[in-house]
């Protein structure tokens, strides 16, 4: 055998065993199932933050762990065959992100995968978890909380109107908490002297109707309920509220910062650095069973002044001084 000849073949071998490497490497390389209600358009900062958390941790995407996503752009009845084709695909972990609909889709997927949730109502009222202090099963994550800031959220945009006699609320009648939500904003518009025009939406066309009802009925502003189908079509909703000229009070900064008038609610990304903590313990080997419900401790107003000034509305001085966050 000539010697170029002899190098080539020991070239080749080397390049074939490198790549068995790889492959071998990529093999033991654990994966996360990413389960969202969201879209992976209206994800971007929160899914940065879960990044952030699997850093925390000790882990990399495509590093030392690979994700699979699974997003159902805002379409529920889609999430138990996204749950069950993570469960095939032999996922380490589900990170079930979202809401209610994403963590009780993955937990009737599988009993032993480990599940880390995002969701806004009570896991235990859910059969999620025994106790938030000790889960007992294959779940655990963040309570963030927000269907049961509605009531404040309503107290606010009244502070903003003070004069006005009925506020509309978009709710979304495919999400669970709504059970809750209505006899909350319910009984708070009571509080305050107000009339609620319920209004209600689960497709874009439905979304629009509510918005032309707004304005026929000549309602002062609107309560957008928490939803996860309302955050995939944030952008939409916005620019309804915009063209429409209706001062619109929303769950998360995500709203504000793209344009709308006004939100209150938790960081949501740091709820989800913390999911992405979670789901970085759990492949370390720490069990959820163990790992406590975690509960939001930052809540943040945020106003739009530029909406404001858009609208023609002068934010009261007194909810100017108690907001988070002033984007001008």
């Amino acid at each position: 055998m000539r010697r170029r000849e002899f190098i080539t073949l020991l070239g080749g071998a080397a390049a074939t065993w490198s790549v068995a490497v790889s492959a071998q490497q990529a093999e033991r390389m654990p994966v996360i199932g990413f389960l969202s209600v969201r879209s992976a358009a209206d994800a971007a900062q929160v899914l940065a933050a879960f990044r952030i958390g699997l850093k925390e941790s000790g882990f990399v995407e495509g590093q030392n762990v690979a994700i699979e996503f699974r997003w159902a752009d805002g379409q529920y009845e889609r999430l138990p065959a996204l749950a069950t084709d993570l469960v095939h695909r032999q996922v380490s972990v589900i990170a079930a992100t979202g809401g209610e609909h994403s963590a009780l889709a993955a937990k009737a997927a599988t009993a032993t995968i480990p599940i880390i949730f995002a969701l806004g109502s009570d896991p235990v009222r859910l059969g999620l978890v025994a106790s938030d202090s000790r889960p007992g099963g294959n779940a655990t994550g963040v309570n963030i909380l927000t269907p049961s800031l509605e009531p404040k959220r309503l107290g606010l945009l009244h502070e903003l109107l003070p004069t006005v006699v009925t506020l509309g609320v978009l709710l979304d009648p495919n999400f669970p908490p709504v059970v809750g939500q209505l006899p909350e904003m319910q009984n708070a518009a009571r509080a305050v002297g107000v009339q609620l025009r319920v209004l209600r939406a689960t497709t874009d066309r439905e979304i629009e109707t509510a918005f032309a009802t707004v304005v026929q009925e000549r309602i002062a502003a609107l309560a957008v309920a928490a939803s996860p189908f309302f955050d995939t079509r944030r952008d939409k909703i916005i620019a309804l509220a915009a063209l429409h000229a209706v001062p619109a009070m929303y769950q998360f900064r995500e709203y504000a910062v793209a344009g709308g008038l006004i939100s209150y609610g938790i960081d949501l990304p740091d709820a989800y650095r913390r999911v992405g903590n979670y789901t970085g313990r759990v492949l370390k080997g720490e069990k959820p069973a163990e790992l406590p419900v975690m509960l939001p401790t930052k809540f943040d107003l945020v106003i739009n002044l530029k909406t404001a000034k858009t609208l023609g509305l002068k934010i009261p001085s007194g909810v100017l001084s108690i907001a988070d966050e002033v984007i001008e």
